[in-house]
């Protein structure tokens, strides 16, 4: 399963990255937003132009994909900018994917097909594109259809939304079971998908059940478990936040024998370590 980095933010790009573990970066108009205010009030540091810290993103990610989401909700709209972005920076590495989300109606009534509309003009045009915004297979499936090389549900908002809708309290970064809750002898759902990890293993199924070459990239991924359960679920990717890219570093026995481990060098172990044939 490839690993990407969901930020905007270019120091953690840059600590991610020299892992060597990292295969591409997510980006979205909140994160970029986050990001570059907070670069543009750090101090000591050489200041960027939006266009030039874009460029930086893309660069430290050279040979890897970096996702970059359209802001406007026509159709029209969302072509000429995908068109606008990729042709702008596709050139730095030759490494820009264009977000598209799968419905960008604000109300549920109007617009409903033109981010599908879209994903199919700008693959035509052989512009790489990543669905954003999937909630459902069906969303998946049309996604993958229209032509996106990457679908991206969201695993963490989905059981945010589970929750909500059933009255059930919550952290955003407390764990949700990929196997659901019941409640009152029945399991609390979205009309058929018991958690975001669900939905990740019926997206999977479907693509597979029909040779759909379209990746899965688990987004919203909140914590270092629900890491762990999309890649058993046969998610191709995963995008994670650089906190919880720490935390799956971790764990408790590891601490301990590193601290074991420590204590029970002897100095003539460590001269031999250190010197060179």
């Amino acid at each position: 399963m490839k690993l990407f980095l969901d930020s905007a933010n270019i120091e953690e790009i840059e600590k991610a990255y020299s892992l060597g573990i990292i295969d591409g970066v997510t980006t979205n108009p909140s994160l970029i937003k986050k990001a570059y205010n907070e670069h543009k009030k750090s101090k000591g540091k050489k200041k960027f132009s939006m266009e030039e810290y874009i460029i930086q993103i893309l660069s430290i990610a050279k040979g890897t994909p970096v996702s970059l989401e359209v802001t406007k909700t026509g159709y029209d709209d969302m072509v000429e900018e995908g068109i606008s972005l990729y042709q702008r920076f596709n050139p730095v590495a030759n490494n820009a994917v264009i977000k598209i989300p799968v419905n960008t109606s604000l109300t549920g009534k109007t617009k409903t097909s033109d981010g599908i509309r879209a994903i199919k003009t700008l693959s035509q045009n052989k512009i790489p594109v990543n669905c954003t915004l999937v909630f459902t297979p069906e969303q998946a499936l049309m996604a993958a259809k229209a032509g996106a090389i990457m679908v991206s549900p969201f695993v963490g908002r989905v059981d945010d939304y589970i929750r909500t809708q059933h009255g059930i309290g919550f952290e955003k970064s407390d764990y949700f079971p990929q196997e659901g809750i019941i409640k009152s002898g029945a399991h609390v759902q979205d009309n058929g998908i018991v958690s975001g990890v669900d939905l990740i293993k019926q997206i999977v199924a479907i693509f597979k059940n029909y040779g759909l070459k379209t990746q899965v990239l688990a987004a919203s991924i909140r914590n270092q478990r629900q890491l762990r359960e999309v890649a058993v679920a046969g998610a191709h990717i995963a995008t994670m936040p650089f906190e919880v890219l720490q935390q799956a570093l971790n764990h408790a026995k590891t601490i301990e024998g590193m601290k074991t481990f420590t204590d029970d060098v002897i100095s003539e172990y460590a001269k031999l370590a250190t010197k060179r044939k």
